[in-house]
């Protein structure tokens, strides 16, 4: 009997994809049992959950769920497990909360926003199922109870959350929403966030957000009423959630003010003209205010910034108006500089979390990007570089110190006004002297800034020859492992823009093996801050280039579950570290391919050829993603896939598609890849990225599509999202083996429901699968034609066959005259379909080319029985559209094919091409074109 938790959960994975509930339930409680790991614990307790769902065993599953929940309050699959479970179990109140929570967690998520609407319609059906509908004074004292309720302390707690609930669902109704508005709601409202009672101000918080969604009226009555200073505030707490839950509602009024998302108009409101300038503006500046407010907690700061990055740069560039972006740069860029400039082991510090600084220089950059012309963008670096020169003071070195570290912040963001800022006179020079001191701070924030200058070659040579024996000393004598650490990084970067490994060992005096065990024990010690952790893992994103740290990385199991830990912090250079090293263990990278004749060329001259090492072999490779998909690296990508569009670079996006697509090689890992959420995480990646990460992650897409069961792969609506990614691979650019999977995965989908075939239409993929069936690489024919085969069922596929002036019904009927007898299977599967749901084909056949008689006596003579009962079929179709066409048919040596096959004996395994024949001989004697032979 197995006796390890995480092969036994992979087992009940494989089970759960199969179908075989009650075996998959077995393996994860057997799992439960053995399991001491808390984190796999609420894996299975979910995964349970899901077993019971489909089992409908519902308050099993609500348990299980709240299993999962109690380990992980944040386990999104576990919060929507239980929704499911309680909406069943009719305890609708419990399951919108669940719902609601998830939508918290990922507000991007269509599926959570359909649950909630439906959950919300559910709720207020059952509320006026008790009456007739409510007319507006039952509706306002209604209201009215449930203020009551939430107000009263010694309410009981059931009805306070049941009231709670049923005022949030009211508030996403217009007619709600309205009555909530004229009866003194928002002062009521304001008066549960005064309570200082976390779920009544959840619950307040989010009735305002659905009373201000697609009503800006009302949003702007509302965000008055409450004032901006108080919404910052409450946005300023240290309580994730409500801080969230206050961050959607700014949003939602700033969705309003902008005009942005559902617009719906109101009677009166449509005469109504409101200048939302000045409200905009008044927000801008009050989010700006807190960025450098000391009294804003560090979550309350990352609110504000990633407000300002989803608002103030254009969406669309084609937009000409980036007159936010100015406003913001002119008022505001110092104060971004300020927070990118803090030193965290600073007493003065701002409070911070670990993202702050990071999304500040996502933040610049997106300013940076969002200017039009080269005025706008100096007029940005001559502010930078003002406030930069007011910190640089010789006699105060602490103020030095945020100057380096504001230059920086900018090399995080935009790196080619970072590289003109590192020109400004005396700054590199002041970084590598800082190296030199003995204060640890100034170590500390001086190699930081020496890393991120390295990156452009000419910077990393004036480094490499002032700098690294300094980064040398500083490795070998401090016992800072903050400091060590960044020291490492900075000669492997170093190293790296040398060029050459020998390089890398020669600065760090160290083989990379020994080095990446240092990195390694760094990355395990939870004793050390997450902040110092994640430069190991940048580390080893420059040290696993070598097989051998590669090799011996992914056999060390603590180091690669603190790696993927880490993954799900959303920050930007952890997510692109993290990336690089598993393209790097899984050899994802571009490679150039060696010509045979120039490697004899070079060793004849007697040139150094470089040589694969044995451990980048594929049986090397494919050891190491078997090892990286046991450690679970599918659910750390998927986490890292959700992180905020502002922290997930396209280039990150492209590495994680290229270790996808190296996952997904082995058709038996698919299954693993998609129970672990890797299906889902791919769709996101196939459509926004560079086109090398589109290309990718289409591929991958592609492969799983080709075999999995798409009802459990992309289940629900996301199925339909695939198909573009698929479509996009059918392309004369992508290679054949590319043009071959995505057609495997479209026939796969297309023989699913015709919806399915409707969208494969509308993405305009009919040319290019007609002009696959004229390819000369057979299997490539022979895929498209089998998807063609599934299409014709569709009826506007039909009437493209129909139609004149094409040459469709002419290709199939040669398809099926081919030597190939797969693309014969496909191809008569095709026509017969056509001739039995279009008469006016069965004629049409006839006149697209001389040979189709000669081709069809050919399928109905066939020794496979496959080709053999279609090509019978097609023969039936013919003679039953018309007589004059079964008369022709009659004629020709087609009736003795038939009367042949018709007169064999009943057989099992041939009944079904005999009884064919049989009706097609029944036909013609029906017509009289011929007699039964007692008659002859």
């Amino acid at each position: 009997q197995m006796e390890d938790p995480i092969q036994l959960k992979e087992e009940g994975n494989k089970y759960f994809q199969a179908t075989d509930y009650e075996k998959a339930l077995q393996s994860y409680t057997q799992a439960i049992k053995l399991s001491k790991d808390k984190a796999l614990q609420a894996v299975l307790y979910r995964n349970r959950a899901a077993c019971f769902l489909k089992k409908e065993e519902y308050a099993k599953a609500a348990s299980d769920a709240s299993r999962a929940i109690d380990i992980n309050a944040s386990d999104i699959k576990a919060l929507y497990r239980r929704s499911q479970a309680l909406e069943k179990l009719g305890k609708l109140d419990q399951a919108f909360k669940d719902a609601q929570k998830c939508a918290t967690l990922e507000p991007r998520n269509k599926n959570f926003q359909e649950t909630l609407r439906r959950l919300g319609a559910n709720i207020q059906e059952k509320v006026n199922a008790r009456g007739t509908v409510l007319d507006s004074k039952t509706r306002d004292s209604r209201v009215q109870k449930m203020f009551e309720i939430l107000l009263d302390e010694n309410s009981d707690k059931e009805k306070r959350e049941k009231a709670a609930n049923n005022l949030i669902v009211l508030g996403r109704e217009e007619a709600g929403a309205e009555r909530i508005f004229q009866n003194n709601g928002v002062n009521l409202l304001l008066q549960l966030i005064e309570t200082k009672n976390p779920e009544l101000i959840l619950a307040a918080v989010r009735t305002l957000s659905g009373m201000c969604t697609g009503h800006k009226a009302r949003a702007t009555a509302i965000l008055h009423y409450l004032g901006i200073d108080n919404i910052c505030m409450w946005m300023s707490v240290d309580n994730e959630e409500i801080s969230l839950a206050v961050c959607n509602l700014l949003q939602t009024i700033t969705d309003c003010l902008l005009g942005q998302g559902k617009e719906e108009h109101h009677g009166k409101e449509e005469a109504l003209v409101l200048d939302t300038k000045k409200d905009l503006k008044m927000i801008t500046m009050r989010l700006l205010d807190m960025l450098v407010s000391k009294k804003v907690s560090g979550q309350g700061r990352d609110r504000a910034l990633n407000l300002l990055n989803k608002n103030i740069p254009r969406k669309d560039l084609k937009d000409h108006d980036n007159s936010r972006s100015i406003f913001v740069i002119d008022n505001g860029l110092k104060k971004i500089l300020k927070v990118v400039g803090q030193i965290p082991e600073m007493p003065d510090c701002l409070p911070l979390t670990e993202n702050t600084q990071l999304t500040a220089s996502v933040l610049l950059n997106k300013l940076y990007d969002d200017l039009r012309c080269d005025p706008e963008r100096d007029n940005y670096r001559l502010i930078c570089e003002d406030y930069i020169k007011s910190k640089i003071d010789p006699q105060n070195m602490d103020k030095t110190l945020h100057a380096v570290q504001i230059v920086s912040g900018v090399l995080q963001g935009p790196f080619d006004l970072g590289n003109k800022l590192l020109g400004m006179k005396g700054v590199m020079e002041m970084m590598v002297s800082l190296c030199g001191s003995e204060r640890e701070i100034d170590q500390l924030v001086a190699v930081e800034a020496l890393i991120h200058a390295s990156t452009k070659l000419s910077r990393a040579t004036f480094i490499i020859t002032n700098g690294v024996t300094l980064l040398k000393e500083i490795y070998k004598k401090t016992k800072n492992e903050k400091i060590k650490i960044r020291a490492l990084v900075g000669l492997c970067k170093l190293g790296s823009a040398g060029g050459t490994d020998y390089g890398l060992r020669q600065f760090a005096e160290g083989s990379t093996e020994k080095l990446a065990k240092q990195c390694r024990k760094w990355l395990c010690n939870a004793s050390i801050d997450a902040r110092t952790r994640k430069w190991a893992v940048e580390g080893l994103s420059y040290l696993t280039l070598d097989a051998d740290v590669k090799d011996d990385f992914v056999e060390d199991e603590p180091a690669l579950k603190a790696m993927f830990d880490l993954a799900k912090a959303t920050d930007k250079t952890i997510l692109y570290s993290v990336a690089s090293v598993l393209v790097n263990c899984t050899n994802s990278y571009d490679t150039k391919e060696l010509v045979p004749e120039l490697v004899q060329l070079a060793k004849f001259s007697k040139q150094h050829v470089p040589e694969e090492h044995p451990k980048d072999k594929k049986d090397f490779v494919v050891k190491r993603v078997k090892r990286l998909l046991k450690a679970g690296v599918v659910s750390a990508l998927a986490c890292m896939v959700k992180a905020d569009s502002a922290i997930l670079t396209d280039q990150s996006k492209e590495l994680i598609a290229r270790v996808f697509l190296a996952l997904c090689e082995d058709p038996k890992d698919r299954g693993t890849i998609v129970a672990q959420g890797g299906g889902k995480a791919l769709i996101p990646l196939a459509v926004e990225g560079t086109d090398v990460g589109k290309i990718k992650a289409s591929h991958a897409l592609a492969k799983i599509a080709a075999i999995s069961n798409p009802d459990i792969a992309f289940p629900g609506e996301r199925v339909y999202e695939v198909v573009r990614p698929l479509v996009s691979l059918l392309n004369t650019e992508r290679d054949g083996l590319q043009n071959y999977e995505a057609l495997l995965g479209l026939t796969n989908f297309s023989g699913r429901s015709d919806k399915l075939r409707l969208k494969i239409v509308k993405e305009k993929a009919l040319p290019d699968i007609e002009n696959y069936m004229f390819e000369n690489h057979d299997q490539l024919r022979q895929a498209a034609t089998e998807c063609m085969c599934n299409l014709v069922v569709n009826k506007e596929v039909q009437e493209r066959f129909v139609a004149d002036g094409n040459d469709r019904l002419k290709l199939v009927v040669l398809l099926c005259g081919e030597d190939d007898e797969k693309v014969q299977v496909a191809a008569a599967g095709a026509l017969a379909m056509l001739t039995a749901a279009q008469k006016k084909l069965c004629s049409k056949m006839t006149q697209v080319t001389t040979q189709w008689l000669e081709i069809l006596q050919r399928l109905c003579l066939h020794d496979n029985m496959e080709v053999q009962h279609r090509g019978l079929v097609i023969a039936f179709n013919l003679i039953s559209a018309d007589k004059e066409l079964a008369k022709k048919l009659v004629e020709s040596e087609l009736l003795e094919i038939l009367t042949y096959v018709g007169k064999q004996e009943d057989h099992p395994k041939k009944q079904h091409i005999i009884s064919v024949a049989r009706d097609c001989l029944t036909k013609c004697m029906d017509y009289e074109l011929i007699k039964p032979l007692s008659q002859a």
